[in-house]
């Protein structure tokens, strides 16, 4: 009995140390023989502090910024160094491109539009990657959708998807966006006339985009549309509640409980968007489950998982890009007043002439408050930029806020809002490089329903400024914050009333 005991003894500790040696090699050895290796391609940047990295750091800078913007009445359209401070001071040491660490994970940080361009150039988008620990950490969201999926399989995605967004189809679901929008508008006036003319029009807008995305994804006019938006909405303040120590060994223990209620609801999404898809008689080929489904070219699961990207994905962006247009037009009501001539003349005259003035103010209410305001990659391949080499497997954060909001490429101004800098180039603003203006990414991946979501923009817009001036209320606290996409942190509660 001893010699058993002196052995499953000798075993347990065999067994600690085995697992303290790997800890330690996974901690600490591989991520500063990492380090070095970084270093000796030619890129700077803070000094990580393993296990954590650069997390300690990037927490002390967030919770700063948060005390000072909770205690400010300000309005300041120069939100770089509110959204991201850690990147903005870093910048003063290390430039527009470096690397920091998330734990012990890597990640090469570019704001810099000619290293961004030079390195794009070189690489077809089937053969970027996104960074493993979000593809794990956003898995219960996007599981293998098309944010996610690398290589044949984007492109097979790609291919089953585009014609979904298609000129003819997006004729047709503009038709699904009015109900939603204008049950919406109604419900404003109910409520101005019952005399609450303040209200959080961010709120109301997430639901009303929410809703206009259930119609063109199964055509759902019930509650399941709603169920699935609100536990998307649930998921995403999970995620990123349980997301602060993303690439640090172990961390799904450190968040397990908020780890757990993720998985739970991406499950209840996934079952609840199997259900609805079962039920699917294909009878509405418009809609973009019947696209998904036709050819049996996606299988069950993937067929599910571009629903749950569509729906967050194309919800979010639009519910966003309005949200802070509507916060644009209160603080500048000379904007409403053109933007409403411009629609008398084109829908109320019928000059033949395009919404102009309205997607300069898109323009730059995407380029001052973007609503993706950064975007990762990882390399499938070396790739050389100059003298540098960027390894196969680089994780790649691209700052967006940073760029769009550079003076060097947009002059003094570049903190203002100032639609007319798109008014002689539509496209770019004016801005010195064209790397500089990404409010639908860039290169391969860039957004596919990038025109779904533009068409949505102007028609809801126009919808609202039609009925309804928009003014600043004095509860509204500007705090623009990163909760997965760009968001007022305190919602954006406005004053409405009828024209």
């Amino acid at each position: 009995m001893g010699l058993l005991e002196g052995y499953f003894r000798s075993v347990m500790v065999g067994l600690v140390l085995y697992l303290l040696l790997r800890l330690i090699l996974s901690c600490l050895i591989l991520p500063i023989l990492v380090y070095r290796k970084i270093r000796k391609n030619g890129f700077g940047g803070p000094t990580p502090r393993f296990p954590l990295g650069n997390i300690r750091e990037m927490k002390v800078d967030t919770k700063i910024i948060n005390n000072d913007a909770s205690s400010s009445l300000a309005i300041s359209h120069n939100i770089h160094s509110i959204v991201f401070p850690y990147f903005a001071r870093w910048q003063k040491s290390h430039g527009q491109v470096f690397v920091y660490w998330l734990g012990k994970e890597p990640f090469l940080y570019i704001a810099e539009p000619e290293f961004l361009k030079k390195m794009s150039s070189r690489v077809h988008g089937n053969k970027w990657g996104k960074p493993n620990v979000f593809k794990h950490d956003r898995k219960p969201m996007f599981g293998s959708g098309l944010v996610m999926v690398e290589g044949d399989d984007w492109v097979r995605h790609r291919h089953v998807i585009n014609p979904a967004f298609s000129p003819p189809n997006l004729k047709v679901m503009a038709s699904l966006l009015l109900e939603p929008a204008t049950k919406m508008l109604e419900r404003w006036t109910t409520l101005i006339n019952s005399g609450k003319p303040e209200m959080d029009v961010e709120k109301e807008i997430s639901s009303m985009t929410g809703e206009i995305i259930a119609r063109a994804t199964f055509g759902l006019r019930n509650e399941k549309g709603s169920e699935v938006f609100e536990k998307l909405r649930a998921m995403q303040s999970t995620l990123f509640n349980s997301n602060r120590y993303v690439g640090v060994p172990f961390s799904h223990w450190i968040c397990s409980k908020k780890n757990l209620e993720a998985k739970k609801l991406g499950k209840e999404i996934d079952q609840l968007l199997w259900s609805i898809i079962k039920d699917w008689d294909g009878s509405h080929h418009r809609y973009l489950v019947g696209y998904l489904m036709e050819g049996e070219r996606l299988s069950a699961r993937e067929i599910v998982d571009e629903c749950k990207t569509f729906f967050f994905g194309a919800h979010e962006t639009t519910a966003m890009a309005l949200t802070w247009t509507l916060l644009l037009l209160a603080i500048y009501p000379q904007w409403q007043i053109q933007l409403r001539e411009e629609i008398r003349q084109v829908i109320g005259d019928g000059e033949d002439i395009a919404f102009t003035t309205m997607g300069w103010v898109m323009n730059e209410v995407l380029r001052v408050y973007s609503s993706a305001p950064n975007a990762q990659r990882q390399a499938r391949q070396d790739i050389k930029v100059d003298d540098l080499l960027i390894p196969n497997g680089t994780n790649m954060w691209i700052d967006i806020v940073s760029m769009h909001h550079d003076p060097t490429i947009w002059g003094d101004e570049a903190n203002e809002f100032r639609p007319e800098r798109f008014k002689d180039d539509h496209l770019y603003g004016g801005c010195k490089h064209k790397m500089e203006f990404l409010p639908f990414g860039f290169g391969g991946r860039m957004c596919i329903g990038k025109n779904f979501a533009i068409m949505e923009y102007k028609v809801v817009l126009i919808l609202m400024l039609t009925r309804f001036s928009f003014s600043l209320s004095p509860t509204y606290r500007h705090s623009p914050s990163i909760f997965i996409s760009l968001r007022p942190r305190y919602g954006l509660p406005l004053i409405v009333q009828p024209l």
